[in-house]
Parts: structure tokens; C-alpha cells; sequence
């Protein structure tokens, strides 16, 4: 993630303006009155806040200002479909920023790159996963949880890179190689993590999972007689 002192002023306002705007419309999308009602969902809300939170926390920060962490939002956005899971990222960033550990000043930035980006991506796998209706476990969990959270993670890093060349803070690479190489060292992690907590919530929890269609997914194989 950036500081910042890392963008320009135009930057963190047209952030502030872009996340504003999408946190809004997630929370004019959220069913307030189910939420209320369910308390295994606020359970699993408050859960994914405050596990975004934990692994948010294990960073990696350099001098110049800049982070590198797990983002960890193609699980929550499977389990409590995007809006919620624009919430509770956001909930888990100002307790980041209340920390100290972000800057205030880059609140919208980040949302996008650490939040926002993720959220969409996953979205549009799921989705288009959807259009198929298949019947695979493993489709759901490949594409879905896997290939969403590595995408999503190099997003987000070129959507960073995008912003610092943009505010002159950044070089870009050499070569084509070279970005493909920084491409698959976020990609491979980033994936491995969430394909791992998608593959584990629909094995034990599929109840848990809101996208998770589990009549069509878990159906017994059916059984022609000889």
C-alpha cells in the first residue's frame, strides 16, 4: 500500500472521491434489516473484519513508504458477497489508520488498490464462472477463490504502479520480463491463501459461503439403474 507522501494531491482526492462513492453505494445495497435479523452473518462479518485486520497486519514496509501485505478479499467478498465485503474491509483499514500503521491522508488510495479492486475482480470471476452453471467443485474453487485472488492481486500491484508512475515516485520496469516477473510473485501467494480458505469454508462451511450455490454444487451424483 502507498503513503501519502508517495501521491500527489490530485491523487488522494480523486481517491477519496472514487472509494467515497463506492463505499456509499454498497452501503445503500446492503439488506440492513437481514443483516440484523441473522446473527450467524453478523458474526461472520465482524470475523472477516477482524481477520482482515490480523493479516493486514503482517507487512511488509519499506523507507520510501510503501507496503506490501496479503489482501485477503476474494474469501470475505465469496462469503459475504461484495458489498459487505466493501464494509468490512473498510472497517479493517481504519483500524489500521487508528493504529498508525496507514495514513489518514491515503485512506481513499488504499481503499482502492487494498479494497475496492479485489472486490470487483472477484465479482466479475464469480460472475462470469456463474453464466456456465457448472456443477464442479472445483471449478468454483480454481477459478472462483484461486485464479480471482491471483488476478486481483496483480490489479492491485499495477493499479500501485500505475499511481507511483503517475506521481513520478516510480521507474517503470525494463523490460516486459521483468514486470511478469513481479507479476507472479504476487500472484502465486495471493492465490495459494484464498483458494485455500475458499476450498475450507465450502468443504466444512458451505452454509457460510453466500455465492456458494450448494443445492447445484453438492448434489449427489445421480444414480441409473443398470
Amino acid at each position: 500500500m502507498l503513503s501519502a507522501s508517495l501521491l500527489t494531491t490530485t491523487q488522494i482526492l480523486l481517491g477519496l472521491l472514487l472509494y467515497g462513492g463506492s463505499l456509499l453505494w454498497a452501503l445503500a445495497r446492503i439488506s440492513w434489516v437481514e443483516l440484523v435479523a441473522d446473527s450467524r452473518r453478523q458474526h461472520l462479518f465482524y470475523g472477516s473484519v477482524f481477520a482482515l485486520f490480523v493479516l493486514w497486519l503482517l507487512r511488509k514496509e519499506f523507507d520510501n513508504g510503501l507496503t506490501f501485505h496479503f489482501l485477503g478479499l476474494t474469501v470475505v467478498t465469496l462469503m459475504l458477497d461484495w458489498s459487505l465485503a466493501l464494509v468490512a474491509g473498510t472497517l479493517a483499514q481504519l483500524g489500521m489508520v487508528a493504529l498508525g500503521l496507514d495514513d489518514a491522508a491515503a485512506l481513499g488510495i488504499n481503499g482502492l488498490l487494498r479494497i475496492l479492486i479485489p472486490v470487483v475482480v472477484t465479482v466479475a470471476a464469480s460472475r462470469f464462472l456463474e453464466r456456465f452453471k457448472p456443477t464442479n467443485l472445483f471449478l468454483y474453487i480454481f477459478i472462483s477463490g484461486f485464479f480471482a485472488a491471483s488476478f486481483a492481486a496483480v490489479g492491485t500491484m499495477l493499479a500501485g504502479m500505475g499511481l507511483l508512475a503517475w506521481s513520478g515516485q516510480l521507474t517503470p520496469p525494463g523490460s516486459l520480463l521483468e514486470l511478469l516477473g513481479y507479476m507472479i510473485m504476487v500472484m502465486f501467494p495471493e492465490g495459494f491463501i484464498n483458494g485455500m480458505g475458499v476450498a475450507a469454508l465450502v468443504v466444512f462451511h458451505p452454509e457460510w459461503v453466500e455465492t456458494f450455490d450448494t443445492d447445484r454444487y453438492l448434489q449427489e451424483p445421480f444414480d441409473e439403474d443398470p
